[in-house]
This record gives structure tokens, C-alpha cells and sequence, in this order.
């Protein structure tokens, strides 16, 4: 059975398919293609989870911290930056969609055209989420240790209700930051600083 998992602006939604098994990730692939309005992720177990479109805030920060990871990738050279539309299929088997993401260049050049055109398998090695009024915290706090844990090397968790930042690596406790000015990447992605004031 398939258990579609919609996520509402207030909590998620269970809608269950008793006739159809659990969906493969070739099966998962067409069921985005013919629904590409929705924001659709994979969960490792094969739960499907239907989120809701970005609020029109949430959607502007996320495209200003988009815009600051992207213009120091190019400047950089040394990576691929993502926006929330790109998936990645995991180790573990879950398909995700951070909010915005990078991607070591010998990394991302070591997958093929048609991996790079799908669900790339690859673990990112930077992620950010950016809390919406439609996420829990606890929710987004497991979703960045599932990122921790197959492979992603700094990970920044953005909670704007509360002016928080907590800030995840592997093999160490969270990091949290109460109302910082900027947010540094390193060592990880040296010389990258994301300012908050545009975020907040």
C-alpha cells in the first residue's frame, strides 16, 4: 500500500492507496512528471509526502538565500548551487528536495547526464532549510540529521519564527545560533557568509 503524505499549513494529511503497492522511484518519477505543480519527496520507507506550495514569503527568502549561495558558487568555481526545485535520491533510498543545496563540482561531473537528468543519486554535500509556517521544527530537525546521516557535510536549519539557526555536522551535537547577523559556511564552503538581515 502506498501512503501519500500531504502537508497542509497546518499539520500533514494521510491519504492511503490500498490498491497500490509501495511506490518504486521510477514510479515515483512519473507520478511528479504528471503532477509537476506539486513539491513532492520520497521518504526512505516509500511514503510519498505532498507539500503544499511555498507561502509568498517563505518563497522570497528562500530566493535571496538562493541568490547569495549562487552568486558565490559562480564566483567560486569549486561547485553546483540547487534551488528547492532539484531532487536528490539519497543513500537511504529517500528522494529530497532542500531548500537550497551545493554540490562539490568533481562530485556532481562524476554522474552521468541521464543521472544528472532525474533524481540525481547523490547526498548534497550543503543543504539549507528554511522553516515555513507549514513545517515543524521537530519535523525539519529530523529531516537535517537524515541529511547528516547520508552524507551531507554542513547543513543550516533557518527557524525565522524564532530567529534561530542551528547548524548541523556530522558526528557533532547541533550548533545553535540566537539571532545571528551572518551565518559562516566554513570550513566547509570556504568564504561563503549567508547575511540574515534579508532572511529575518
Amino acid at each position: 500500500m502506498t501512503t501519500l503524505l500531504i502537508q497542509t499549513e497546518s499539520v500533514p494529511m494521510t491519504v492511503n492507496f490500498p490498491a497500490i503497492q509501495s511506490m518504486t522511484v521510477e514510479q515515483f518519477y512519473e507520478f511528479c512528471l504528471v503532477n509537476r505543480d506539486l513539491r513532492i519527496e520520497r521518504t526512505a520507507s516509500g511514503e510519498v509526502i505532498v507539500m503544499s506550495p511555498a507561502f509568498s514569503d517563505t518563497g522570497n527568502r528562500n530566493g535571496k538565500i538562493a541568490v547569495q549561495l549562487g552568486n558565490w558558487a559562480e564566483e567560486d568555481g569549486t561547485g553546483e548551487a540547487f534551488d528547492s526545485s532539484a531532487g536528490f535520491t539519497l543513500p537511504n533510498g529517500a528522494i529530497r528536495s532542500p531548500d537550497v543545496s551545493w554540490i562539490k563540482l568533481e562530485r556532481w561531473n562524476a554522474l552521468t547526464e541521464e543521472q544528472k537528468a532525474s533524481f540525481a543519486p547523490i547526498c548534497p554535500d550543503f543543504v539549507i532549510e528554511l522553516r515555513s509556517a507549514s513545517d515543524t521544527l521537530k519535523g525539519l530537525q529530523k529531516k537535517m540529521q537524515e541529511y547528516i546521516d547520508n552524507g551531507v557535510s554542513l547543513g543550516l536549519l533557518i527557524d525565522r519564527k524564532n530567529r534561530k539557526v542551528y547548524i548541523y555536522r556530522p558526528d557533532r551535537e547541533s550548533e545553535i545560533l540566537d539571532n545571528p547577523e551572518t551565518v559562516s559556511a566554513e570550513p566547509e564552503l570556504p568564504g561563503f557568509v549567508l547575511r540574515m538581515a534579508k532572511i529575518w
